[in-house]
């Protein structure tokens, strides 16, 4: 059904092409640059002209900055066609810049992480199976869109053996108040080793609506994906050393060896959201000072996590020899807003919170004459509030949540504040307290598998971080923080039973990041560099990240063809220092700490060459070409090695209709 619904999706576009319109050249935008701030939490300002709002509209072309992306958020930028070197980075099956994650072989695994980001605004336990959801699209992932003419994107790329990635895009603006879109992301890939095929879906629909009198608002989204992984524990110790001899007899994986052939793992889960807004007292005029409105926020999420094997082995005993695990879980959220604002006190919002929980599984398990629980299910009652003042310059926000009642506490307070010195400098400071339960699955997990059960007591995980991030393109990009972990949950291997369990660390864990963005352009020529460093000081060593992660482009860019085609080329580098990498472990889909052996220090080099022309644009890619000149000693995670050398192909195309 996802190959017929691609199918059907892209023939309906191609069949649009013959109306194609380009809009006119103003369309030099920057990345994610922001429009006009927000009047008050929650609204956007947007042009009207353009919508045929005003009797000149039909003498009005169209500009590619009408063409807006309203995040989540209610950040808003709009449509960007240019070709840069950010856009190389996120050509990828994220469709975001990865740079801190470093992906396993095939396309649609799982990443493993080289950094990590402690910030939280969350007052609810996470799902787990969190190898699985790199590519799963949370609420804060969705955009919504206003348009003045009807827009198409279509993204493609080639995979790794008999498949390929596609995303479609498709929104419209019915009238200036009504927006609808639909997208579709479908991956299919055979990988190089064996029983690592990847076939995963990606469905999203969204609209927003408001009244002519903007009184009345309400923006909404639904969101199906599946994300099936066949899994094969990595390469088996015999194999380990037959790939890192760089024999010629094994550079075909498909003939090493892999602890085992019979097993998948999916994520599935069905989401759908509503956020909508009555004005009760609004902003007639720029003399105004008292507004007042009313939110609720309605969202249902149904998603599941299952393992299969045909035969049981690798993880130790079983109840049976057939295995299936699968945890589910049901989560109801309802909140109701009060918004205020003020020209001098600023925007306020108070908001009561609902979340009811179904977490579990549809049995009992009885081991060693102890009971292990199948659900934890209930209801969480949190309050919370928010702030924004823009005063002298500074642009002031302010958060804060608490769990009232329920069987889960939880409290969160963030503060941030930004300064613009000049056209080219700008500061942001911010602080963050966390406190939030463990995952479910550290916290009740069941399986076919013996060692694989348990009802854990965990402390509340609690972090606090400071962090600075000074933005300049004459100086550099630079951000910096330090954050503090108590009661941190990790997962690693039992010294009895040798089977990876959820444990946590007592202890205070101390964790800084530094990391600087600088490019340097001369001429045609440019380097851009990125570089984190980051330090942690663990008595457990159970927070593992490398000391250095480093990347350099070296590329040129020019125009061709009296400026028919613009053309971007160069060589990236890929680089991490030593340390001990989190292993893999795919009936939890996590990763778990091993201080067995360290992993890096080995170069990736990428060479591109990247294409613009009109509003298309073209990637070519000779991935990891070094990867037979600087040994076979590259790993996603222990086991599991990285990518060989390979020529990919994609392409983005838009359509303004």
């Amino acid at each position: 059904m996802k190959e017929i619904f691609s199918a059907l999706f892209l023939i309906c576009f191609f069949s649009q092409l013959s109306a194609q319109t380009i809009p006119n050249k103003k369309e030099k935008a920057t990345e994610k640059e922001t429009l006009e701030p927000q009047d008050t939490i929650g609204d956007v300002q947007l042009n009207n002209k353009a919508f045929g709002d005003t009797k000149d509209s039909k003498d009005k072309k169209a500009n590619i900055q009408d063409y807006l992306i309203i995040s989540h958020a209610n950040d808003t930028t709009y449509v960007d066609t240019t070709l840069t070197i950010q856009k190389e980075y996120k050509f990828n099956y994220l469709r975001r810049d990865n740079f801190g994650l470093i992906p396993f072989s095939n396309l649609g695994q799982t990443y493993n992480s080289l950094t990590h980001n402690f910030q939280s605004t969350s007052l609810m336990p996470s799902f787990g199976a969190r190898a699985r959801h790199f590519n799963y699209m949370e609420i804060e992932d969705i955009n919504y869109y206003r348009v003045p003419t009807p827009l198409t994107e279509l993204f493609f790329k080639t995979a790794f053996e008999q498949g390929q990635l596609a995303d479609s895009f498709f929104t419209v603006n019915t009238s200036p108040q009504f927006n609808f879109s639909i997208a579709y992301k479908g991956l299919r890939s055979l990988g190089k080793y064996q029983n690592i095929l990847t076939s995963t879906g990606n469905f999203r629909f969204t609209t927003n609506y408001r009244t002519k009198n903007n009184r009345y608002s309400v923006r909404m989204h639904i969101v199906t994906q599946d994300l099936l992984n066949n899994e094969n524990g990595g390469l088996d110790d015999t194999s380990v050393e037959n790939f890192e001899t760089g024999s010629k007899e094994f550079l075909d994986r498909s003939i090493l060896e892999v602890n085992f052939e019979n097993a998948e793992n999916i994520l599935k889960g069905k989401r759908f959201h509503l956020e909508h807004t009555y004005k009760i007292i609004r902003k007639k005029d720029s003399l105004s000072k008292n507004r007042l409105s009313l939110g609720h926020v309605i969202s249902f999420e149904d998603k599941y996590y299952e393992y299969t094997q045909s035969g049981a082995t690798f993880f130790g005993e079983a109840f049976k020899n057939a295995i299936k695990d699968r945890a589910t879980l049901e989560n109801f959220y309802n909140q109701i807003q009060l918004n205020y604002s003020n020209n001098i006190i600023g925007d306020l919002q108070f908001n009561i919170t609902n979340n009811n929980y179904n977490y579990g599984y549809d049995k009992l398990v009885v081991l060693n004459g102890s009971t292990i629980i199948n659900r934890l299910k209930g209801d969480i009652f949190s309050a919370g509030g928010k702030y924004h003042k823009q005063y002298k310059g500074f642009d002031l926000l302010g958060e804060l949540g608490l769990n009232v009642s329920g069987d889960f506490d939880g409290n969160f307070i963030k503060g941030k504040a930004s300064f613009k010195l000049n056209d080219d400098i700008s500061a942001i400071a911010s602080i963050n307290h966390s406190s939030k339960a463990p995952n479910y699955n550290a916290l009740l997990y069941q399986s076919d598998y013996i060692n694989y059960n348990w009802q854990n007591n965990l402390n509340n995980t609690e972090t606090e971080q400071l962090a600075f991030q000074l933005k300049s393109k004459k100086i550099a990009n630079i951000s910096a923080d330090y954050s503090t972990i108590s009661d941190y949950v990790y997962f690693k291997k039992d010294e009895a039973s040798n089977q990876v369990q959820a444990f946590q660390n007592s202890n205070t864990i101390n964790y800084l990041r530094v990391k600087v963005d600088k490019e340097i352009k001369v001429g045609k020529f440019a380097l851009n560099n990125t570089l984190l460093y980051q330090n942690v000081k663990d008595k457990d060593s159970t927070l593992n990240v490398p000391e250095f992660t480093i990347r350099n482009t070296l590329y040129f860019s020019s125009h061709l063809f009296k400026k028919a085609m613009f053309l971007q080329t160069g060589v990236t580098l890929n680089y991490f220092t030593k340390y001990y990498m989190n292993a893999y472990n795919p009936l939890l889909a996590e990763f778990y700490v091993q201080t067995e052996r360290e992993y890096g220090e080995f170069p990736r080099l990428d060479f591109f060459i990247n294409a613009k022309i009109r509003q298309t644009r073209i990637y070519l890619k000779a991935e990891h070409f070094n990867s037979s000149l600087t040994g076979y000693d590259f790993y996603s995670a222990p086991n599991n090695p990285y990518r060989d050398f390979t020529i990919r192909f994609g392409v983005v195309w838009n359509f303004f209709l």
